[in-house]
């Protein structure tokens, strides 16, 4: 039998990672489509400016080639220069105001994305239950909320711009090319297909190695939380140089993984301007001797080598809008597999809602296994208790943390085992019974907050009165009284400034000012001394009468 099944893996590279099976691409596009349907107008709007853009910017070739045509032939005027040049002038300010306007629109968009997702990400992780967090890591679930998303945002912002930008551009500049000479653009277009095959042949490296990159991030994310939180331990044994030597270790892989996927980009683009200057090369051999054989103009010919020009982008959007979309890709992959993971408890369609219950509790040859266990931890656990104090002891390792989770549906238990007056717990919902239970664990949870606000953590419309009476009733309000800002006093992350037997009746004040009519303590005041605990057992006997109470000790 186990007291605790929280583990922490002792090599972060070998963590274990939940397996599910591959999503199908419908299933990572639900992630997104209903922000893209909710977002229509803008999107609509800012696709129009972006198309409007480079539209825009094909003019000015045509512009340029009257000028180039109207010099070389010696007919050039100052005014015609003058209306040529207002005209690549107006373009150039329809040009920025349009590009404010897609700016503005789609990654605004791409924004409002990402904190959907977030937002959706953190109310998935409230109704998971514990199993779920025995599995994923905390910096796991912060690397899927920060850096998985800052992918996704930039796939459906920028990757969808560049894409978009790119297809019109270079089938629009194509047009073009065609209209000034059908042979000569098909020269400049010949290397085309190479980037393509490149650019599917390297994307696969890219999905792959960038898988790599965000799991690094992970472990590093993971790796700095447990050393913050385990700060004073580290300084205690001093282990400052194994947790540095250890870290840069993870950054090191982390690096490494980065430089891996910059040596596949670094492949993908450099091939797209090559290719780029393969097509300007075609067009100075041959376009060059269209010229002289009077078969296109000068001002054609310059049109047609600043459309190439405009179609190197395209190119080089190729592998960098592929980059994206496969990192995109990657990270809606591992969101995907963090929201599409079900909690083990979950509320029966048939389960009511009471407000009330009655503080009966009742055990029916109780079994358990934790998830992770192949070893029961209880076995044919049988008692019924109505009100009262009840004190469970025993040897550690013997079952008694595991039965206070099961109390508080932390944990699924078998159907007939756990009863809430004279009804099932599994036929009622999650909310019906923790609604009526306080609960004390083990290890006080405590935040960066002040006093009065962890004290008041379950009830957000507690008085000033209530907070400290709850603070008097837990024998903490002298302590806290002492403290320079007395209840406003800030105790830092998992109350790091106070001591254990302080979290510990801090702790409890916020199981008491819930006034729940059950409350279970799970060696909550093992790091009381004997005084203190005799007035707190005390004060519950007297305000807790008609109450059930479980207090767990060794």
């Amino acid at each position: 039998m186990q007291e605790d099944h929280t583990h922490q893996p002792e090599g972060l590279e070998e963590e274990a990672k939940p397996t599910a099976p591959v999503p199908s691409l419908g299933a990572l596009l639900s992630l997104i489509t209903p922000q893209f349907k909710k977002h229509r107008l803008r999107l609509a709007i800012g696709f129009i400016a972006l198309v409007s853009v480079d539209f825009l910017q094909l003019m000015i070739p045509r512009i340029l080639k009257h000028g180039v045509d109207a010099l070389s032939v010696g007919n050039a005027t100052p005014e015609l220069l003058f209306k040529l040049g207002a005209g690549i002038v107006a373009i150039a300010i329809f040009v920025v105001g349009f590009r404010f306007v897609w700016r503005t629109l789609i990654i605004g968009f791409s924004r409002y994305l990402e904190r959907a997702l977030r937002n959706r990400i953190f109310n998935h992780i409230l109704v998971m239950d514990q199993p779920f967090f025995e599995k994923r890591s905390i910096g796991d679930i912060m690397a899927h909320a920060s850096n998985d998303l800052a992918a996704v945002q930039l796939a459906c912002g920028m990757g969808m711009v560049a894409a978009v930008d790119a297809l019109v551009l270079a089938i629009a500049a194509i047009g073009f090319m065609i209209h000034i000479h059908p042979m000569l653009t098909l020269m400049a277009l010949l290397p085309m297909p190479i980037l393509a095959i490149s650019t599917r042949l390297l994307s696969s490296k890219l999905h792959h190695r960038f898988n790599t990159v965000q799991e690094r991030f992970s472990l590093i994310m993971e790796f700095a939380r447990s050393a913050l939180v385990s700060i004073k331990l580290s300084k205690a044994y001093t282990l400052e140089a194994i947790q540095t030597r250890e870290f840069n270790r993870l950054g090191k892989n982390y690096a490494r993984a980065n430089i891996e996927v910059a040596m596949v980009q670094g492949v993908l683009f450099p091939a797209a301007t090559l290719i780029g200057n393969l097509g300007l090369l075609a067009i100075l051999l041959f376009g060059g001797k269209l010229v002289v054989n009077k078969i296109i103009t000068m001002g054609d010919f310059v049109a047609f080598i600043t459309y190439l020009q405009m179609l190197i982008w395209p190119m080089m959007a190729v592998g960098w809008v592929a980059n994206l979309l496969q990192r995109g890709l990657t990270a809606m992959r591992r969101v995907h597999s963090l929201i599409s993971s079900e909690p083990l408890l979950l509320d029966r369609p048939s389960s009511p809602h009471i407000a009330m219950l009655q503080p009966t509790i009742s055990v029916n040859q109780l079994s358990f296994t934790y998830p992770s266990s192949s070893q029961p931890d209880l076995e044919d656990i049988s008692f019924s208790v109505a009100s009262g104090i009840i004190g469970i002891a025993g040897r550690t390792g013997s079952g008694k943390s595991t039965l206070c989770k099961l109390l508080v549906r932390l944990y699924p238990v078998p159907d007939n085992t756990v009863f809430f007056g004279d009804r099932d717990v599994n036929h009622l919902s999650l909310v019906s019974v923790r609604s009526q239970i306080g609960y004390v664990s083990q290890e006080p949870v405590l935040f960066s907050d002040t006093m009065s606000a962890n004290i008041a953590f379950g009830r957000e419309d507690a008085s000033t009165e209530e907070i400290e009476q709850a603070a008097r009733d837990a024998d903490i309000h002298k302590d806290i009284s002492a403290f320079s800002s007395a209840y406003n006093t800030i105790i830092g992350e998992r109350g790091v400034t106070l001591s254990g037997g302080q979290r510990q009746r801090v702790a409890l004040a916020r199981a008491l000012i819930c006034n729940r009519p059950v409350l279970v303590i799970d060696d909550g005041l093992s790091a009381v001394d004997t005084e203190t605990e005799s007035k707190i057992l005390e004060v519950l006997r007297s305000r807790l009468k008609g109450r059930t109470v479980f207090i767990v000790s060794n």
